[in-house]
């Protein structure tokens, strides 16, 4: 049977990168991709990270971790680079523990059968046109391939401003087995979140569990 191709929507690269970012990209980056951890559970996934606000203070606060960061948008990535590396361009103490997947998650699951703690995913694109809808990420075959990634009493962690893309995910939810916890939980900002497109009054969370 013939495998299907992994469609990743959205871009792949922005406005021109400087000089430097793109010696990051070119030299540092290969050093950080993530090998397979299969015997540990204790790493953290963050999927879409962004510039990687929130990808740098889970390193901080979690030193022991390895943190995967997986996003396809190269000057996302770039930014991360920069933040995380010194003016010789090594990579900071406090972030030695980052690891980086410079490519759709799917592709990197689908390679892996490393198991984790905690899977972030923070302001995905909602797509909030309905013939967009299909290109949504967080659909019940996808939440439950997470779900087998899992550490045991492993979490995913899920936030999103935009009420209907919630409300759409919960009931993605529900065509699975498993569990749904609703609760506001303290996360750093990031600029998707400030920039709030969809004015709504604050985010919301919810944590899925095996």
């Amino acid at each position: 049977m013939e495998k299907q191709e992994i469609r990743t929507f959205g871009r792949r690269h922005g406005k021109k990168l400087s000089a430097r970012q793109q010696w990051l990209l070119d030299n540092i980056l290969p050093t950080l991709l993530p090998k397979n951890e299969s015997g540990n559970e204790l790493n953290i996934l963050e999927i879409g990270f962004g510039a990687g606000e929130h990808l740098r203070e889970l390193a901080i606060k979690n030193p022991e971790k390895i943190i995967i960061g997986a996003e396809p948008f190269m000057n996302g990535i770039a930014s991360l680079l920069s933040a995380i590396t010194d003016e010789k361009n090594s990579i900071r103490p406090e972030y030695k523990n980052i690891r980086i997947y410079p490519d759709d998650v799917r592709k990197f699951l689908k390679d892996t059968d490393s198991k984790f703690k905690q899977i972030w995913i923070l302001h995905p694109d909602p797509w909030p046109k309905a013939k967009h809808e299909k290109r949504r990420l967080l659909h019940s075959e996808f939440i439950k391939s997470l779900s087998d990634h899992l550490a045991n009493k492993g979490e995913i962690i899920i936030g999103t401003d935009h009420w209907e893309y919630y409300d759409w995910i919960i009931q993605e939810i529900k065509k699975t087995k498993l569990k749904i916890d609703l609760l506001n939980i303290p996360v750093i900002q990031t600029r998707y979140q400030n920039k709030n497109m969809a004015e709504t009054n604050h985010p919301k969370y919810l944590i899925i569990k095996n």
